[in-house]
């Protein structure tokens, strides 16, 4: 008779622990959303955004700021946002690739087979409710069981594991699995190892990208524990450290062991505290890639005076800020507190320039 846990063996996942790693894994969803979303807009936003330029245009200053000067200093490091995107896109694909090659180089010198119907393998997929067509035994396998595959995921597994597990831990195994096939996680954590990598310039967001990954074995516990959670934990224990004998950096979901001890302590039914990879140093260092990319990008919105516009004829000087044979950074700030839109920058020359011109606050 097969064993139901009872609702105080599942109480984790209804209780204070449950809502704190739901509310954190929301958390890091819209970290993830919000970083790719504020990193990318500004690079190439202002390119797509029409005639979003006008609503700057004509303005020139910001109280003694120099709009043109800053537009002239930040134009590099917007280009090189540019150059990083496009680095990091390229990176991105070429990880992701030698991932795929690494995998395939691994498991083809190995002998793999499907399950013969009603062997150990065979009755626990069918036990777990997962396909045994989408099951392959390995012989040789160092990692006793993971799952691979982006649009038709698979499930590995070591042939020699039946040796060192019950059949009811067998069965929490594959249940643990058939979670991740039906939730795609190799496809879902793929494409979000490649945003990763593609903005590589912002550590932050591969530390969510970790978390993502620690939260996707977690909530395939979740799936099997509905089964059995101790025979889940205990399978842990055993893959982990028992007879089997694999050091953690060998096993799939097995080299952090904050992770396997939060993981066993949870089924179990205790209450672990939810981690997460992210470091003051880190979110520091997203927030000033934020404000560089956003400031730079604002100012490639605001668009540059024509000669025309920025010419007095009759006294053949710049306006707007356009200093005669200076650099920007002499002019980012002006003397005055305020200048009008309209009037000259006292920078181009303040002694040659009639008072009656100036404007200032």
């Amino acid at each position: 008779m097969r064993h139901r846990p009872a609702a105080d063996e599942r109480s984790y996942l209804f209780g204070p622990l449950g809502l704190r790693e739901r509310a954190h894994r929301r958390a890091v969803l819209l970290g993830i959303a919000a970083l790719i979303a504020f990193s990318t807009s500004p690079v190439f936003g202002h390119h797509l955004a029409g005639r979003a330029d006008a609503v700057l245009l004509g303005r020139d200053h910001l109280w003694s700021l120099c709009l043109v000067a800053l537009h002239e200093l930040l134009a590099p490091l917007h280009i090189a946002f540019h150059v990083l995107l496009v680095l990091g896109l390229a990176y991105a694909a070429w990880d992701r690739w030698r991932g795929w090659r690494q995998l395939r180089g691994s498991l083809a010198p190995l002998a793999a087979r499907a399950p013969s119907a009603g062997d150990a393998w065979w009755c626990a997929a069918r036990a777990a409710e997962l396909d045994p067509r989408r099951v392959r035994v390995v012989d040789g396998l160092p990692n006793p069981a993971f799952t691979a595959g982006w649009l038709s995921p698979l499930v590995y597994v070591a042939s020699h594991l039946p040796r060192a597990l019950s059949p009811g831990q067998l069965t929490a195994v594959c249940a643990h699995e058939a979670a991740h096939v039906r939730r795609r996680d190799p496809l879902r954590l793929g494409m979000l190892r490649f945003m990763a990598r593609a903005l590589f310039w912002i550590p932050a967001l591969r530390r969510l990208a970790e978390d993502v990954a620690d939260e996707a074995e977690v909530e395939a516990d979740d799936c099997a524990a509905r089964r059995d959670p101790l025979a889940l934990a205990s399978a842990i224990l055993a893959v982990a450290g028992g007879p089997l004998g694999l050091p953690f950096d060998l096993a799939v979901g097995f080299g952090k062991p904050d992770l396997v001890d939060r993981r066993v302590r949870r089924l179990v039914g205790e209450d672990t505290p939810v981690g997460t990879h992210l470091t003051r140093r880190s979110l520091a260092g997203a927030a000033f890639v934020l404000v560089a990319v956003w400031t730079s990008g604002l100012m490639m919105a605001h668009p540059m005076p024509t000669p025309t516009e920025g010419s007095m004829s009759s006294m053949g000087m710049g306006m707007h800020c356009e200093h005669h044979r200076a650099l920007a950074i002499e002019h980012l700030f002006c003397r005055g507190l305020w200048y009008h839109a309209s009037g000259p920058c006292p920078h181009a020359s303040r002694t040659s320039i009639p008072a009656a011109t100036r404007r200032s606050a």
